[in-house]
């Protein structure tokens, strides 16, 4: 018993309102770049540590997005997004330049891809969190203070 898959994260639409008649206005919203890295954290814990299948849902709109999608962990990556805006068409492009960046890097297959940046798959798991946190500080450009060297 129990979920075979686990979408991360669905996105809910909440409507807008029109001040004027009153009512509520739905308001289509696309997913963009920003909403992935959330998406690719969470699958890269999941990731080798639950049962089910784990779908990335939202911000994957290139080949490379796909890449780190599934080196996370994920199963399945959504594009609904990216292929509402460009059109069926898209999804061979993302297909093609997935398989190409794969064949360029040495992987044999999509299942030796899946998971190898997974939280199970690091060498200091306790470190994580914390490491990836750092880093993020440590790769920002900090404007100049004012009071800088004063």
């Amino acid at each position: 018993m129990g979920a075979d898959g686990l979408v991360l994260f669905n996105r809910f639409y909440q409507p807008g309102i029109d001040p004027v008649t009153r009512a509520p206005v739905p308001q289509l919203r696309y997913s963009d770049a920003s909403e992935l890295l959330l998406r690719l954290y969470w699958i890269a814990i999941l990731a080798g540590r639950v049962r089910p299948s784990l779908a990335l849902s939202g911000g994957a709109h290139e080949p490379l997005d796909a890449v780190n999608a599934v080196m996370a962990g994920a199963d399945v990556v959504q594009l609904v997004s990216a292929l509402l805006k460009d059109g069926p068409g898209r999804l061979t492009a993302i297909r093609d330049g997935f398989t190409r960046w794969g064949d360029e890097h040495g992987f044999a297959s999509v299942g030796e891809m899946r998971g190898c940046v997974s939280l199970s798959n690091c060498h200091h798991p306790e470190g994580f969190e914390r490491a990836g946190y750092v880093n993020v500080l440590q790769s920002g450009r900090f404007p100049a203070t004012p009071w800088a060297g004063h």
